[in-house]
């Protein structure tokens, strides 16, 4: 589904940090892009259509695959020579189409990120990113379609960073998590399992998840490598988990078969988490696996499942391609639930209840300038940011 009323020859021009693509003959060896402050412009607004002001954002994980150009170059995928960046943040409304009613000039409201979406409303391709003709917030002005954003709660007790960071990885924990315990009671009730365990790998949408599950009445843990996160875990009544107790968990599957060396080494670290698992579930095992991780930690995952249980995700941090063993899943009652983002509705849903049980984002006391954006870019990919939303400023209030 095409989500543009009608055309218009009229361009609009802001600043923009700008995207452009890399060479077609370079494949998978291509060069990590830089982005480059400049003069971008972009058709105006069609009567279904906002101009907006980005307020802050909120630097995604999609971001960084965009700028390293894995797994592809979306300038040359989308057939554009360069574009903008950026899907989650706040903007503020300056101009609205005539058939508009979501939002009026003046507002303050969360971008939601669906591109295109099927004729239920489930996300296709992501705004800013695989979705032509789209732009993000690492620009002075943008267009989003009215169903790409969602109001601030009038009088929100919450700041605008926080509802940046909450616009993306809020919004898919939500609908994410819907599915996934809602697949676990078809099988648990809650007379079977009142309050199951629910374990996560990943960064900010696994947190939102698991403090989701907590709201539940689940029993929720969280790995991580790092102190200041593992500490901030604690802090949110997240049971801490330290990744350094298996540091070699990283399955590879040729590895695992050519070299002894490194498979008495993942061996050794993968009894080590099971261990810790089967300590921590009272020997049951996770009930739901939150998993953003991917290729490297699957293995590892499925031989945490508890029987009856869910393995979860939106996202492929680490890997895209996993295998299991389609006997043992069929045996045990593993069910994998994979999403895609949100529908709006549930983009709304999900605002209403953040607003009314404080279920936001912590964000980091740095906000990047408009003029660091390639520093916070370069801090991202070489892990040197230890917050999960780290947030920049486009525009003043």
């Amino acid at each position: 589904m095409v989500h543009q009323a009608c055309k218009t020859t009229e361009k609009i021009t802001t600043e923009a940090w700008v995207l452009h693509a890399g060479q077609k003959s370079s494949g998978k060896n291509a060069e990590p892009a830089e982005l480059s402050l400049e003069k971008f412009s972009f058709p105006n607004i069609t009567e279904q259509e906002v101009l907006c002001e980005p307020i802050y954002g909120c630097w995604e994980g999609n971001m960084t695959h965009a700028l390293q150009r894995r797994p592809v170059d979306i300038c040359l995928q989308r057939g554009e020579p360069s574009t903008v960046i950026g899907n989650a943040g706040v903007v503020r409304i300056i101009k609205t189409g005539s058939a508009v009613t979501s939002v009026e000039v003046g507002d303050y409201a969360l971008v939601f990120c669906n591109g295109v979406w099927d004729k239920f409303g489930y996300p296709e391709k992501i705004l800013a990113y695989d979705a032509p003709n789209t732009m993000g917030v690492l620009a002075k002005q943008m267009k989003l379609h009215e169903r790409q954003v969602i109001l601030v709660p009038e009088d929100t007790q919450y700041s605008l960073p926080q509802w940046s960071a909450f616009s993306l990885r809020y919004i898919t924990a939500w609908a994410n998590w819907k599915l996934a315990y809602g697949c676990w009671r078809l099988q648990m009730t809650e007379e079977d399992c009142p309050a199951p365990f629910v374990w996560g790998w990943g960064g900010g949408v696994s947190m939102a998840e698991l403090q989701l599950a907590k709201f539940a009445g689940c029993r929720v843990a969280m790995i991580s490598s790092d102190d200041k996160r593992l500490s901030l875990i604690k802090e949110m009544g997240i049971k801490p988990i330290d990744r350094r107790l298996f540091p070699n968990l990283d399955f590879d599957e040729n590895k695992y078969a050519t070299d002894p060396v490194y498979k008495k080494s993942y061996q050794t670290c993968e009894d080590v988490f099971l261990q810790t698992v089967k300590d921590q579930t009272m020997g049951l095992g996770v009930s739901i696996f939150i998993d953003y991780v991917g290729s490297p930690v699957i293995r590892a995952t499925l031989k945490a499942l508890a029987r009856q249980a869910v393995v979860t995700t939106a996202g492929w941090k680490e890997g895209m391609k996993i295998s299991s063993t389609r006997a043992i899943e069929c045996i045990q009652r593993h069910i994998h639930v994979h999403t895609h983002y949100a529908r709006y509705p549930q983009g709304r849903a999900a605002v209403r209840f953040a607003e009314d049980t404080g279920w936001i984002p912590q964000v980091d006391s740095k906000i990047y300038a408009w003029d660091d954006i390639p520093e916070l870019a370069h801090d991202y990919a070489n892990g040197k940011i230890s917050a999960y939303f780290p947030t920049f400023q486009v525009n003043g209030l």
